[in-house]
């Protein structure tokens, strides 16, 4: 795998710089790799009723976080390739609220939806991994704002590890 630069100014909207900051420097490949199994053993013997657990009013149940980090993988992967290729086809946002309300994650088991992450996961790493060094320089344009392929990979990773982060302090504790 060539090294995936990390994302200088210019390269993504100031609103994903905290993003970019979870993933640790020279440390994506690993953290891509790691969170699939990080989200099993978090998991790991939670009883399927806990999945409807919300933390607050008006929050997401556990088994929406799990369909959301899902979600946001794909579309994440999708702007990856997208702008690694070279498309220069300006990309729109979505709505995460209305992704999650559709998505029904309540009716399926906790098992399923962790799967079905690493499942995304593993077609995501797969692009990573394929991507040469040209690649990861290439600009597009997401939102509105400029971005560059790979501030989107550390954006994807990041975003990752921000839900999994909640999960383990909001929901799992």
């Amino acid at each position: 795998m060539t090294v995936i630069p990390r994302p200088g100014p210019g390269e993504f909207a100031p609103t994903s710089a905290g993003t970019i900051d979870l993933v640790p420097e020279g440390g994506l490949p690993a953290l891509l790799e790691s969170q699939p199994k990080r989200l099993e053993t978090l998991l790991t013997g939670l009883p399927e009723a806990r999945g409807g657990f919300r933390y607050a009013p008006g929050k997401w149940s556990l088994k929406d976080l799990l369909l959301h980090i899902t979600d946001t993988e794909r579309i994440m992967a999708y702007r990856l390739l997208h702008i690694a290729r070279g498309d220069q086809t300006a990309l729109a946002g979505f709505d995460q609220d209305e992704y999650v309300r559709t998505g029904h994650a309540d009716a399926r088991s906790l098992g399923d939806l962790v799967v079905e992450f690493s499942a995304v996961r593993q077609a995501t790493l797969a692009l990573v991994q394929s991507l040469d060094a040209e690649a990861w320089t290439r600009m597009g344009t997401s939102r509105d704002k400029p971005v560059s392929a790979a501030a989107v990979a550390h954006i994807l990773a990041g975003h990752a590890a921000h839900h999994l982060a909640i999960l383990e302090e909001r929901y799992i504790r």
